[in-house]
């Protein structure tokens, strides 16, 4: 009976210094989104840390762990996720703009991190223009500036000007005047 005791006590006692001895937690809140450049890549660190130390590991929304994909990403030992700069024409949606999340492990338990969205954006030239407007005199007339929509997220329009002439400031897309 005191072995049976002995070793009931001394399991308790193991399981509580395990507790004691091992922790699983995040480091600082992770980023939600994440965009850059082609030209540049990027990298993201999995925000998640323990004692002892933690597995850590990449997957996509979808719960699908990701791979390496040499010269494209690679997930490196430490947990940090690296997308390599491309291309525009080896744009890959499921790699350049997509949701990812990371998870840490060990044995406290498994920690998920949130969602971070990872969009690449490609550098190109594009041009942005004043819808043609008709309007009759004593009326108002209303100017729409088009922005391409693969750059509108990251375009602000700052003023109108006619001739070099500033009509008014501040950021509006559309333009009122009387004619």
């Amino acid at each position: 009976m005191w072995i049976f005791a002995f070793l009931f006590f001394q399991s308790i006692l193991n399981v509580f210094s395990e507790d004691l001895h091992s922790s699983l937690y995040f480091v600082n809140a992770s980023v939600q989104e994440v965009v850059f450049a082609s030209t540049t890549g990027t990298s993201v660190a999995c925000p998640a840390s323990g004692a002892p130390p933690a597995s850590l590991r990449w997957y996509l929304a979808t719960g699908e762990e990701i791979y390496d994909v040499p010269g494209i990403r690679h997930v490196h030992p430490n947990g940090t996720l690296q997308i390599f700069n491309f291309l525009p024409s080896s744009f890959s949606k499921l790699i350049h703009d997509n949701t990812y999340y990371c998870t840490a492990e060990n044995p406290s338990g498994k920690i998920r991190s949130q969602d971070v969205h990872i969009k690449a954006v490609s550098r190109e030239p594009y041009t942005v223009r004043v819808a043609d407007q008709k309007a009759m005199r004593g009326s108002v007339a209303v100017f729409k500036c088009i922005i391409p929509s693969s750059v509108e997220a990251y375009v602000v329009v700052v003023s109108w000007e006619k001739d070099t002439v500033s009509l008014n400031s501040g950021a509006f897309r559309d333009l009122r005047v009387s004619t």
